[in-house]
């Protein structure tokens, strides 16, 4: 099976990061407290004697209003059943309207608030804000012509508070749609775009001045509470960010590849909830006094699991999109656990944190994967291929104690950035073998390097230039062609009669290394612990 970084560089053909779902609470600031509600109907309303009579008087009006409008438009009014999911009927209405840059129905709901309620003592009505009712919620939901699907709820008793709610991915596809370029679509996602280059600045585009002119559109088409009279005397509706996601959609170029990357993750990354892990995926000092629950959950819906890591009041998830490509998405509850206000304008700032952090958490666990070679890797240098530009690449095989030998010493010029010669690393193979260096000439370590340059493990930096190593070689993925395939000429026998190997038999590989006296001091290795620490050490130098 191909390994995460293999996955992610060789088999992914789009990647877009995108503002997902975006649920805005609207607020009328001077209203926020008792005081400021008798104000308003003492100064604003002209009411000498502040009551619930007036705040009565007030619903009433915004609910004639809302009928009204909706006989005069011909548009449908449901009531909604406790615990109904509202999606799926507001899915299947907006397939059965049809309507463009309009409202498609209205739904009314009866949901809790935080309502102002009013007690008479001493004479006085007094009003507090400390109780949750039930009241009626009138949901309006919209076809826009720039952002599509999305909707406005608004509370039919004081403060009146709204909620709008709309999609990135909605916003970018009727952007798209404008300037017509081809897409196809996943449901709340892309599968491909003629001009992936063009789709990601359109999603980078979205911000708060388009949100903030959406609102106010729609505000002047549906009916409110208020009247204009009173929105223009600073009675009027702020936006406040309440939940936001953030997402990295990355989709595979066959459903298997991401099957085979999602089950690497859950394989190897069941510890990314831990505290050490968290702070590398956010950028966040945890201590013990940290809120939060640090944990990493595995959720199961049907035959598809999600992953999910959890920071205060931020949500980070993974999850199979639709069995096409990797969903990374984090979910912003309280923008004040990152250092910042509810305030619309810090939207971009929130945008770019969610977007490091899905970064960072695939980072972590490309780097922390099984170190074990990939069934891909290993064929790639067990078997004989032929490169792109029709060298043949002669095999070396697992086991064999030259070919072994010969990777164990390679490892040991991981680190040097100057590179090696021949006569270094055949210094090390021979006290490897246990052989002396008349049994292992020059030109047969000639012959390994041209082996392991044709492989792609090592790089001649120029002619009679000492050697690197190709740490790159296991994430690069070059293609080869296996000897012989389609549109190879078939391997000739004189590829392997140039195999020319050291006639040590494996059982006395490790006996032969012992009566050996070479220049290094390394541990005897048996064939089964060299191919062992061949992986280890091959990994390791790759994640160096």
């Amino acid at each position: 099976m191909p390994s995460i970084p293999e996955l992610l560089n060789g088999h992914v053909t789009l990647e877009v990061e995108c503002l997902d779902r975006l649920y805005l609470n609207g607020y009328i600031g001077p209203l926020a407290t008792a005081g400021g509600l008798v104000n308003f109907m003492r100064e604003q309303l002209h009411k000498p004697i502040p009551s619930p009579v007036v705040l009565g008087q007030i619903t009433e009006k915004f609910r004639d209003a809302v009928k009204g409008m909706a006989e005069r438009q011909h548009i449908p009014v449901y009531q909604f059943n406790h615990k109904e999911r509202k999606d799926e009927v507001a899915n299947q209405i907006r397939q059965q309207r049809g309507v463009c840059d309009g409202i498609v129905f209205i739904g009314v709901a009866q949901e809790k608030a935080q309502a102002f309620q009013g007690k008479k003592i001493d004479g006085q009505f007094q009003f507090t804000r400390d109780k949750t009712v039930y009241v009626n919620h009138y949901y309006f939901y919209i076809d826009d012509a720039d952002f599509g699907p999305l909707f406005i709820k608004v509370c039919s008793y004081a403060s009146w508070g709204t909620k709008l709610c709309l999609n990135g991915h909605e916003w970018a596809k009727r952007q798209l749609e404008k300037k017509g370029i081809g897409y196809q679509a996943l449901d709340n996602g892309f599968l491909s775009c003629a001009e992936p280059n063009q789709l990601q600045e359109i999603r980078d585009s979205l911000g708060p001045e388009q949100i903030e002119r959406l609102f106010r559109k729609w505000l002047k088409r549906i009916p409110l509470p208020l009247r204009p009279e009173d929105r223009a005397a600073s009675y009027d509706w702020s936006l406040s960010i309440w939940q936001m996601e953030v997402s990295l959609t990355q989709i595979f170029d066959r459903p298997l590849r991401g099957r085979e990357f999602f089950e690497e993750i859950l394989r190897d990354n069941l510890d990314l909830g831990r505290p050490d892990r968290v702070q590398l995926i956010f950028d966040r000092v945890v201590t013990k006094k940290t809120p939060g629950q640090f944990r990493t959950r595995v959720i199961q819906d049907g035959v598809h699991p999600s992953l999910h890591i959890d920071y205060k009041n931020f949500d980070l998830k993974q999850y199979f999109k639709e069995g096409r490509g990797c969903r990374t998405e984090g979910t912003f509850r309280n923008p004040n656990d990152f250092g910042v206000n509810k305030g619309l304008s810090n939207l971009h700032y929130l945008q770019k944190i969610g977007r490091e952090i899905n970064r960072r958490l695939l980072e972590v666990e490309r780097v922390s994967h099984n170190s074990g070679l990939s069934g891909d890797s290993i064929q790639r240098v067990v078997q004989p291929t032929v490169t792109a530009d029709g060298e043949k690449a002669p095999a070396l095989k697992f086991g064999q104690p030259r070919v072994m030998a010969l990777f164990m010493a390679l490892t040991l010029f991981h680190h040097l950035i100057d590179g090696f010669h021949n006569r270094d690393l055949r210094a090390l193979v021979v006290d490897l073998l246990g052989v002396s260096s008349q049994a292992y000439t020059a030109s047969q370590m000639t012959y390994d390097l041209r082996r392991l340059r044709l492989k792609g493990l090592i790089i001649p930096a120029a002619k009679n230039a000492p050697l690197l190593l190709n740490a790159a070689w296991l994430e690069d993925g070059a293609p080869v062609h296996p000897a012989g395939g389609a549109g190879v000429p078939p391997r000739r026998r004189d590829v392997h009669q140039q195999r020319r190997r050291i006639a040590v038999p494996a059982t006395d590989f490790s006996r032969s290394r012992r009566r050996a006296t070479g220049q290094a001091d390394l541990p005897s290795i048996s064939t089964s612990q060299g191919l062992l620490k061949l992986g280890r050490n091959l990994a390791a130098s790759i994640n160096i």
